[in-house]
């Protein structure tokens, strides 16, 4: 969570380093801050909330400074006020950071115990007087930076600005992401490459427990062992327009239609749309492994329990998908040979980092499905597999789901050819039905009318229950996943088998229930008997169906508002319908007037446990 941006320069940085925070401000918008230096004074400014109240601070009490640095809170230790917002000054050093220290509870009685009277509740604040007790020993900055790491434990990217040397900056990272970017006479740093991107093309990134001193025209690079290194720096390219909303209204509404565009682009890289064969190659053996490991977050975690149907049905191998913080933290039983696939958009996602760490630990074969190049869990896998979404800026993953499930799909073709239990005739079929998803896709997106109409059914609604089978199972999760994230209405999925053990007793004349159920797989006619049993009781039911599904219920004589879908093979079907309950989500939020990009509690990169 949380956004770091910061600029040592010769020239006044303020204005950049608030365009900086504004790009940012998907990952934390609880607080925000910026300090400079400024003839010789830091220059601190803080505000609750978002951003704006930020920079309505800053017009009331301007400042300005050649160095300084910004940060946009999600709040971890110490509630969401002025006083636990960043940056941490004194009258030696002003730090921002982004991560957790998990000793700081000892470290700030051992620095009470040398008479630091800390005014904050976060455990950010034992960085600003480690290091100034450090400062006060004699030490030299760098020498200082180096017994702070030293003291400290835990996740954690942080930048320092030092009063006493007014065109330093000094960074650090630990589990955390941090970028450097290199400019004319200039240095920036940022939590992401995209923020860098706004002045320079390029980067350095740096690796665990890395460090650097930057000035206007120099940088230095440090590692673990505290030996000076060279870095490679890189060349990122990031299209002005992919950060902005263009003409939709939200972030959110701009990514769920750009998804045809994202999933065509995503098969050309992956795919031979002549002859219909998969480009996609790992290093994995798939042949001789004995049992895949799908390891992932949230969002991710779902496209990963789709996979799970895939793999299994047509790769035949057995198939394990774990939430990310279970995994690394149960004794699990690691098979020699065996893969552990890793899904993660951000590709800096803490959990799902330290499983892809454990998975290397145990000798695993790792593979690494990630939407941006150079992440952390990129540079760790042994095979990377983007996905190509481009930035995604809404809190509440769109397109990153659906070019995710798009890539899994491809490697399922790839590891069932590999394991030879697919046929040329049988990869040549699949691939063609993925390459209508995006013209699928648009055929949903033309539907917006009629899913704002089962909005307004969503509107009032206390609860909410998602039903499917097989793979739609899991798209039922995940719709429940998107309503309660941007609507803040409870809702959940659940597995339509399970209703009559124990989710059936929710059911009343207030809860809506929304079925999927596409009429071509083996579940439908079971799937419409669970329809039959949710509608005795009472319920409003949304049927998200084809013109055959929409016939059945006809004949069946069930009431239903009936949401139509188009006709698609089972294969991808959990691509197609996971749109309409992106959709249904994002005009139910529109609705009750949240704040759709930017739902309340939550970040885009959870970068702390």
């Amino acid at each position: 969570m949380c956004g770091i941006v910061g600029i040592t320069s010769f020239q006044n940085v303020v204005p950049r380093i608030l365009k900086g925070l504004a790009c940012l401000e998907y990952r934390g918008y609880d607080s925000a801050g910026i300090a400079t230096i400024d003839d010789g004074n830091f220059e601190v400014r803080r505000a609750v909330g978002k951003l704006k109240n930020l920079k309505d601070v800053t017009h009331l009490n301007p400042l300005q400074g050649n160095i300084g640095v910004g940060h946009t809170r999600w709040a971890t230790h110490g509630v969401p006020n002025e006083i636990n917002a960043h940056p941490h000054s004194n009258d030696y050093v002003s730090v921002v950071h982004n991560g957790i220290i998990e000793n700081h509870a000892e470290l700030r009685k051992s620095l009470e115990n040398k008479g630091y009277v800390f005014v904050s509740q976060t455990d950010t604040e034992v960085i600003v007087y480690l290091f100034t007790e450090y400062l006060k020993e004699g030490k030299e900055p760098l020498l200082a930076l180096q017994s702070v790491l030293g003291d400290i434990t835990g996740a954690f990217a942080f930048a320092i600005i030092l009063k006493q040397n007014p065109d330093v900056m000094l960074v650090a990272r630990q589990g955390s992401p941090l970028v450097i970017g290199i400019g004319q006479d200039e240095m920036y740093i940022g939590s992401d490459a995209l923020v860098v991107s706004l002045w320079t093309d390029k980067v350095i990134y740096l690796n665990e427990g890395d460090y650097a001193i930057l000035t206007p025209a120099s940088y230095q690079v440090y590692n673990q062992k505290h030996h000076k290194i060279s870095v490679e720096v890189k060349t990122v390219e990031f299209k002005e327009n992919a950060v902005g909303k263009g003409n939709y209204n939200h972030f959110m509404q701009k990514e769920i239609f750009e998804q045809p565009k994202v999933i065509g682009e995503t098969l050309l890289h992956y795919a031979d749309h002549e002859n219909f064969t998969t480009k996609l190659t790992t290093k994995a053996d798939w042949k001789n492994a004995p049992r895949l490991s799908i390891v992932a977050c949230g969002t991710s975690y779902y496209a990963g329990m789709v996979a799970k149907y895939w793999f299994e049905k047509y790769a035949h191998i057995p198939v394990d998908v774990d939430i990310a913080s279970e995994f690394r933290y149960r004794d699990g039983v690691f098979l020699d040979k065996g893969i552990t696939l890793v899904i993660s958009q951000s590709g800096e996602t803490i959990d799902t980092l330290m499983a892809l760490t454990l998975a290397t630990e145990q000798k695993q074969q790792t593979i690494a499905i990630v939407n941006v190049p150079e992440s952390s869990i990129a540079r760790l896998a042994s095979d990377v597999l983007m996905t190509y979404a481009g930035p995604e800026i809404g809190v509440a993953s769109t397109k990153a789901f659906t070019a995710q499930l798009t890539v899994l799909a491809n490697i399922v073709i790839y590891a069932a050819r590999q394991r030879g239990v697919m046929s040329l005739t049988q990869e040549k079929e699949l691939l063609t039905d993925l390459f209508t998803v995006p013209g699928l896709i648009m055929t949903v997106l033309q539907n917006e009318a009629e899913v704002h109409k089962i909005a307004l059914s969503l509107e009032k609604a206390d609860g909410v229950l998602f039903i499917g089978r097989g793979t739609n199972f899991p798209v039922a999760l995940e719709g429940a996943l998107k309503l309660k994230e941007i609507s803040y209405i409870h809702a959940e999925g659940y597995a339509a088998g399970e209703l009559k053990h124990g989710p059936i007793a929710l059911i009343d004349q207030e809860t809506p229930v929304i079925v999927n159920a596409p009429s071509n797989d083996k579940w439908f006619e079971k799937t419409l008997s669970n329809v039959q049993e949710v509608v005795a009781r009472g319920a409003t039911v949304i049927c998200l169906v084809d013109v055959i599904g929409q016939q059945a219920l006809e004949a069946n004589h069930i009431p239903n508002i009936t949401l139509k879908m188009p006709m698609c093979s089972t294969f991808v079907a959990p691509i197609v319908y996971a749109i309409s309950m992106q959709l249904i989500a994002y005009h139910t939020a529109l609705l009750r007037g949240t704040d759709v990009d930017q739902p309340r509690n939550l970040a885009k990169s959870v970068t702390v446990e």
